[in-house]
């Protein structure tokens, strides 16, 4: 453990990733694969009724705070890393002035949150699901912004930061339910 001043007891934030990483690494392989098929299974009930599909799995998902010595003060939300070989499907589907319509579906474990974003375009009968994971003990920066703000935004890039696309939603409580009470313990 890394100690911080000289009674200090918390774990520095790179030990914590570390250990989030190598500790109990099946259950969160059976947890990710559960949000995977989750995603896939909520797909298929949307084909059945006619809708076109976009499943994408995020090579990796961060959180973002508002930075306000950044000149992009207003990007924060999710950042979806998407592989290259989903880029091309996404952007097909996606329309800036569309998807008006989301829901989140999570599970947490050991401090990581498994989510699949939906995201749904009714004008076109399309629906685009993003699963990701990330570290809740990461995330009160975007959940302060959150509550101060009153919504949130999904983007979506590719590995060379390539941006693709970003949604906006109007509250913050599907994606992180406990936000008051996180922003009141800050």
């Amino acid at each position: 453990m890394v100690k911080r001043g000289p009674d200090a007891e918390d774990e520095s934030d790179e030990q914590q990733r570390l250990n989030s990483i190598t500790t109990d690494t099946e259950p969160k392989k059976a947890a990710w694969s559960q949000t995977i098929d989750d995603m896939e299974a909520l797909a298929a009930e949307y084909e059945a009724e006619g809708w076109t599909t976009v499943t994408i799995v995020a090579g990796d998902t961060g959180t973002q705070g508002v930075d306000t010595g950044s000149e992009e003060d207003d990007r924060f939300g999710f950042i979806h890393v998407i592989p290259d070989n989903s880029a091309e499907e996404f952007e097909d589907a996606f329309r800036e002035d569309g998807f008006p319509v989301y829901d989140v579906y999570r599970a947490e474990m050991d401090a990581r949150v498994f989510m699949v974003t939906e995201l749904r375009d009714p004008e076109t009968e399309t629906v685009i699901f993003i699963a990701g994971s990330f570290m809740r003990t990461f995330a009160d920066p975007l959940v302060e912004a959150a509550v101060d703000r009153g919504k949130l935004y999904t983007h979506v890039q590719t590995l060379d930061a390539t941006h693709l696309g970003s949604f906006e939603h109007d509250g913050y409580e599907k994606f992180f339910p406990e936000a008051d009470r996180v922003v009141a313990e800050n």
